[in-house]
């Protein structure tokens, strides 16, 4: 399974090793973008990671673009709508640990130039032991959920913008997932999630309090808006269903009217602030298509895209038109400016202009899987680029998403793109648990479900020679939950997997439950079973049960500040592997949390990461 290094070509010029290391570069210094808001001049407030971490970025309506913030960590924000002199509230964290702290910058003040450092930012709630996240913003008040009461329960606050009193609209506890205020401002929508896997709760606070959807029925709800009038309720959600669906819901949920939905796929819907129209998205194997419905449902036009991506609204305040962010397998990034009445499109940043003309990238092609127990698993296949090293012809990475209530969609990837780049063939699967597949499938890997997740890497595998790949020449990636399927796999499936990419990943379920964040552990609970209850369980289905089986090796990146999964996971891990006499390599990146947010850090872990499979594959 070992590449024979010993007959290194003769013409350097040519060697494809040279060309492939070069491409990975390019792609690993790729620039991204972010949408986060538009005012009422038409101004976008955008995110780009230009200085090596995600900033703040207004794009004028003549496409100017003004840096804000050159914060030391990653940041978002909104417009406060109508101030004067205008003002945005930054939400920003410290090197990836999500502690999220709130704070303000004035736009066009002569006296204060931006881009802000942290030194020059307004603090409005800054305590660093707790989490304040940014929900919604009037022209008067900040909406936000925070976990500084007992550093467990998310409240919902009210904040007067003017005076900085408070009041508190909610405390009953849970993990706070979104908000969003009523047109008169006397009300909050909240949703929250509930204690079983792949569900949310919807409720009212503030003058219309009231529950709108069952805390016991199995179902999501997300996208909530309110209807013109406040007394009802538009999201998504596939309430008594198996695909999501678009509908109007009555105050007190006892009324559900479907707007629009389909039998075998999901819809997404992005509102506009009046409640008049709304911009739907079709989900179907991973990318969406765009249409226009007035807010009854009825069809005002179609979004026609570059190509098949991932698509993220944000509205104009008038509702004449929307911003939209695309990515797609070949597209970093682009946003466009969408006519609401004809979906035509505008282009505002064309993410493709920053691509070598050279640097060949990668299309995937959709398949089905199918497993020993009936299933099909929906998977994507990105082949390896032309001129690629014909030493890996053959040669396959398994890249498994996190989550595991997530996605893998069509939208750039610039690792998986790398992979291809060096001559790799890349699958990204869509194993059971995942979303976007309908109710039945995210719902197949829960709990003492696990390790059925797990057996679809096995089948996966077996299904490689269809492709004409060698089974003794594939390894696996994955990051978060797809760190904890790399660690299962060549634990619990040895002879399958020639090697590893841990990110993030969970060793074992047990110390992951014990030490990740307190406003957390109830969650992951709901997902992988309950410290008190399942403990066995637990223990069954982790990688660390199984160590006395490994023998391929792994290459392991973690943030020492990560929140989610304790850098122990990985430490415990590396401890075991070293004691084996395992061939391994650990990179901790001190300024990180759950993934690595930072360019410098990616274009220093993921070379050697691909570099390690490439001498081992």
């Amino acid at each position: 399974m070992t590449r024979d290094a010993s007959n290194p070509p003769a013409d350097q010029d040519h060697d494809p090793s040279t060309s492939s290391g070069q491409r990975v570069a390019a792609l690993l210094d790729l620039r991204s973008w972010a949408l986060f808001d538009i005012d009422a001049d038409g101004r976008i407030l955008a995110g780009h990671d230009e200085s090596g971490s995600m900033q703040l970025v207004e794009i004028a309506a003549d496409g100017t673009r003004t840096a804000l913030t050159a914060l030391p960590s990653r940041c978002s924000g909104r417009y406060v709508p109508g101030s004067s002199p205008r003002r945005v509230i930054v939400q920003h964290d410290a090197g990836g640990d999500e502690l999220m702290q709130l704070s303000e910058i004035v736009l066009d003040d002569p006296a204060r130039p931006g881009p802000y450092g942290l030194d020059d930012l307004t603090p409005l709630l800054q305590d660093p032991r707790y989490m304040h996240v940014l929900q919604d913003v009037t022209a008067t008040s900040l909406i936000y959920s925070t976990n500084r009461r007992n550093n467990v329960d998310m409240d919902v606050v009210v904040r007067d913008l003017a005076s900085g009193s408070e009041t508190v609209l909610y405390d009953g506890g849970g993990y706070v997932a979104e908000t969003v205020v009523s047109h008169d401002q006397h009300s909050v929508a909240i949703t929250t999630l509930a204690l079983q896997p792949a569900s949310t709760i919807v409720f009212t606070a503030g003058g219309r309090a009231q529950q709108i959807t069952d805390p016991a029925e199995h179902a999501s709800h997300h996208g909530v808006a309110w209807s013109a009038d406040d007394e009802s309720l538009i999201m998504s959600s596939n309430h008594d269903r198996e695909f999501t669906a678009i509908y109007r819901v009555s105050q007190g949920g006892a009324i559900w009217q479907p707007l629009l939905g389909s039998d075998d796929h999901d819809l997404r819907a992005s509102v506009s602030p009046d409640a008049t129209v709304m911009a739907v998205g079709h989900h179907r194997d991973g990318a969406d298509e765009i249409s226009i419905h007035d807010i009854d449902g009825t069809f005002r036009a179609a979004v026609t895209l570059p190509e098949p991506g991932v698509p993220a609204a944000v509205w104009a305040p008038d509702a004449s038109r929307f911003a939209l962010l695309v990515s797609s397998p070949t597209d970093p990034g682009s946003i466009f400016s969408v006519d609401a009445r004809s979906g035509e499109l505008t282009t505002v940043v064309d993410g493709r202009e920053q691509l070598p003309d050279d640097l060949p990238l990668s299309a995937p092609t959709v398949h089905r899987v199918p497993t020993p127990d009936g299933e099909q698993i929906p998977c994507f296949v990105y082949p390896p680029v032309p001129d690629a090293d014909p030493d890996l012809a053959g040669a396959s990475v398994l890249h498994v998403h996190g989550g595991p209530e997530a996605e893998a969609t069509r939208i750039f990837n610039p690792v998986v793109q790398a992979l291809t780049s060096v001559g790799f063939t890349v699958l990204v699967p869509n194993v059971r648990g995942s979303n976007g597949y309908g109710k039945r499938w995210v719902s197949l890997d829960d709990v003492d479900k696990r390790l059925d997740s797990v057996a679809d890497l096995g089948a996966l595998h077996d299904w490689l020679p269809e492709l004409g790949l060698d089974q003794q020449r594939s390894a696996l990636w994955g990051g978060s939950y797809g760190g904890y399927m790399v660690l299962a796999g060549v634990t619990m499936q040895p002879d399958r997997w020639a090697a590893g990419v841990d990110i993030v990943g969970i060793s074992s379920l047990v110390t992951f439950l014990e030490n990740t964040s307190a406003y957390r552990r109830a969650y992951r609970e709901r997902e992988y079973g309950k410290l008190a209850t399942d403990r066995a369980f637990l223990v069954n289905a982790s990688p660390i049960s199984y160590l006395d089986q490994l023998t391929a090796p792994l290459f392991v990146i973690h943030g020492a500040n990560d929140p989610r999964v304790p850098l122990s996971e990985a430490e415990q891990i590396v401890a075991a592997l070293a004691e084996r006499g395992i061939r391994h390599e650990l990179k901790v990146y001190a300024d990180e949390g759950h993934g690595l947010a930072k360019r410098a850090n990616r274009q220093d872990a993921y070379p050697a990461a691909i570099a390690f499979l490439t001498s081992i594959l």
